[in-house]
């Protein structure tokens, strides 16, 4: 069975340790499976929750492009694309909305956080949160079930909103499923020992803290940070502890056990923390100086990343576009065009009115099959002579099941094999099902 994952990250700053270890690399790794089908996004609509600099978000969004293909990822193996491409996803995020319930968003933590906040400043629990804050989750969700995630990498304080994101899906599934199972349920997937890294400061590597180790910056400015984690006052010779020191759990991050190990042997011996942090940094500089190269390569040539990035959106509209006409069928938004009248009498109109229509072009014979309302359902490839074309309609015309295959807002008919006729493309899914609907009727055999 293949494992759908997706995961992304909001673009309102410059790319950090923090991002890469817990959730680039081991997304990255994850998508090398064999049985893996990977989708990476940057989250630009979320970064508008958090960010009013449009500066900020374009340069973000150019940075963490390039830090993805840099750190590794196959674009060809996967797909990439940017939130803000996929007008799918709004529009998911308003119908999952309208199912969600308040009460479960008001226990989301950063709603929460920012109440708290207001509440021991002595200010209205609600002062300056905006709704983009509050529904977060459901826009977050959209994300994931858009797509049927199956896994999620998230830091360890992004689990709760992947477990929204399933009693959103439950909820919708419950009430518009009709015993179809729209949304698969996400599971979020955490490497335990790297979920979430400490900052300079200790507290959580974070943009909002101004505490993070930048991913991608020259060696110098990594070593610069590196030499500004906080450690205790213990002195080359003493005994430290790796278990409550920042440093060692970065370090522990990036190293094998083995170099672990004999890390946490030379802090209980007395390592200086001088020789830590150059320990760290030449670690970190081992392992990312290559993609270090790379991602100034990449930044340098942004034309290029836009193409990447819009392969990688249509990709991700092949499957967006029919599924959100799904959903919006399933909710009652409907083309007008699918209204049913009575089956008896859908059914005559179609088989009395609908009529092929022959004709040659300069390189052979063609026909068309007209629906009762003069709607095209299909042209027809070229054949060499009129006799063949007509053999083909008429076999088309002996009932039975015709052989349609869809292909984005269009769709295809065969016989033994062999694609005999195109239908036009349709405005979206919801028309192309209709018009399979008509063509049925149109080539079912009459009856008296």
């Amino acid at each position: 069975m293949t494992t759908r994952i997706l995961t992304g990250i909001t673009t309102t700053g410059t790319p950090h340790l923090g991002n890469y270890a817990g959730a680039i690399r081991p997304a990255i790794v994850a998508s090398r499976q064999s049985d893996a089908d990977s989708f990476y996004f940057l989250a630009d609509y979320h970064a508008l929750i958090k960010c009013d600099d449009p500066l900020r978000i374009q340069r973000s969004r150019l940075e963490i492009a390039a830090t993805w293909l840099a750190a590794g990822l196959d674009v060809d193996r996967v797909t990439f694309y940017r939130q803000s491409d996929i007008p799918e996803i709004p529009e998911l995020t308003w119908l999952l909305t309208c199912v969600a319930a308040k009460g479960l968003l008001n226990r989301a933590h950063a709603y929460k956080a920012s109440v708290d906040k207001n509440v021991d400043a002595g200010e209205d629990p609600d002062a300056g949160i905006t709704m983009g804050l509050f529904s977060y989750p459901v826009l977050m969700a959209a994300d994931i079930l858009m797509f049927n995630a199956h896994q999620v990498p998230v830091g360890r304080d992004q689990i709760q909103h992947v477990e929204m994101a399933r009693d959103i899906g439950q909820r919708f599934n419950h009430l518009f499923g009709n015993g179809k199972e729209f949304f698969v349920m996400p599971e979020a997937l955490i490497e335990e020992s790297v979920a979430t890294l400490p900052g300079l400061d200790g507290r959580k590597m974070s943009k909002s803290y101004d505490n993070t180790i930048p991913l991608f910056s020259s060696a110098k400015e990594m070593k610069d940070a590196i030499s500004r984690i906080v450690t205790d006052s213990r002195l080359p010779g003493e005994a430290k502890d790796p278990d409550n020191s920042h440093l060692f759990t970065l370090y522990q991050a990036f190293a094998s056990k083995e170099q672990s190990d004999e890390f946490r042997a030379d802090l209980l011996q007395g390592l200086g923390w001088g020789d830590a942090k150059q320990r760290l940094f030449q670690l970190l500089d081992g392992e990312l100086g290559e993609a270090r190269e790379s991602y100034h390569r990449l930044i340098e040539r942004p034309a290029d990343l836009e193409d990447i990035l819009q392969t990688g959106a249509q990709k991700a509209r092949r499957i967006a576009t029919p599924f959100l006409g799904e959903l919006r069928e399933a909710v009652g938004l409907r083309s007008f065009r699918t209204t049913t009248q009575t089956a008896a009498a859908t059914k005559k109109k179609a088989s009395k009115g609908a009529r092929f229509v022959s004709f040659r072009e300069d390189d052979g014979f063609r026909f068309r099959l007209l629906a009762a309302d003069g709607e095209q359902l299909l042209l027809s490839r070229t054949f060499a002579d009129g006799k063949t074309a007509g053999a083909v309609t008429k076999q088309l015309q002996q009932g039975g099941e015709p052989d349609i295959r869809t292909e984005g807002d269009a769709f295809t008919v065969w016989l033994e094999g062999a694609c005999v006729a195109d239908s036009p493309a349709f405005a979206d899914a919801t028309a192309r099902d209709a018009a399979i609907e008509s063509l049925k009727l149109a080539l079912a055999p009459q009856q008296d």
